[in-house]
């Protein structure tokens, strides 16, 4: 991977194909690796920006403070790109969001897949998802939090284990165990983004939720399709939270229209 080096750490990126750049932002339980399956149907239109958030896959975890929405700008600068299209799944697609505020007139257009929703009033059943883990961690058991990651993002509620496509959970588990080794740092140091308003986003945006994903995002999904004004709201039948590891196919054929707009 190329790398990109600034005073809070390393910053690490892939860039394939050639055309109107795409930026690929992964969830928050995976790395640059979820979108194996997606970016090559879009590389034979665009050059695909690939990169791992701080504390993810190849990108150290932060040394200070910093912003989610500052890295991807400042990664666009390296790169030359004014513009660009940008995709994002879960947390991924939350700091797309935010970077359409924070920067409308750097997003040409918008897809985000199963975002989180600040503040969100969650269920019973995602409160008892967070103290597993929290459980998992604080008795120092990472295998523990990994599975317990894994039958919530992965499996999801609506399934088994017999149900999910065979090798999914073992390509995941090296990235979600990464991202939990340093869950800690990264939120000591994340400033979180600047307010914003949804009304506001100028943009082309697609929402997609899948439809064996855990109710709360499904009705995130709709408050953002709601919210957003020139907004599409795209389910996906045969997926869970993690659409482009379930339907990556089906993601692609979306995608591939929606983005020569």
């Amino acid at each position: 991977m190329l790398t990109l080096e600034d005073d809070l750490g390393r910053l690490s990126y892939l860039v394939t194909g050639d055309g109107p750049p795409v930026v690929l932002v992964h969830a928050g339980v995976a790395d640059h690796r979820m979108w194996d399956e997606v970016w090559p149907g879009l590389a034979e239109r665009h050059t695909v920006v690939r990169y791992d958030l701080r504390g993810f896959g190849e990108s150290a975890p932060p040394s200070g403070p910093f912003r989610e929405t500052d890295d991807l700008r400042r990664l666009l600068d390296h790169l030359g790109h004014e513009r660009v299209r940008l995709v994002g799944a879960s947390w991924g697609g939350r700091v797309a969001l935010d970077f359409v505020l924070a920067h409308p007139d750097r997003v040409h257009s918008l897809a985000v897949f199963s975002p989180p929703w600040r503040g969100y009033d969650w269920s019973a059943d995602m409160v008892a998802y967070d103290e597993k883990e929290t459980a998992a961690l604080a008795a120092g058991d990472l295998d523990a939090a990994v599975q317990v990651n894994l039958d919530m993002w992965l499996r999801g509620p609506a399934r088994t284990w017999e149900d999910v496509a065979t090798g999914l959970a073992d390509r995941l588990r090296g990235p979600l165990r990464t991202s939990l080794e340093n869950q800690d740092v990264v939120g000591t140091h994340s400033e979180g983004p600047a307010a914003g308003d949804l009304a506001t986003v100028p943009v082309p945006t697609l929402v997609g939720v899948g439809k064996l994903d855990v109710p709360d995002f499904q009705d995130i999904a709709r408050r953002y399709a709601a919210e957003i004004p020139d907004a599409t709201l795209v389910e996906f039948a045969t997926a869970a939270h993690l659409i482009a590891l379930d339907a990556p196919g089906e993601l692609t054929a979306l995608l591939v229209p929606f983005l020569a707009r």
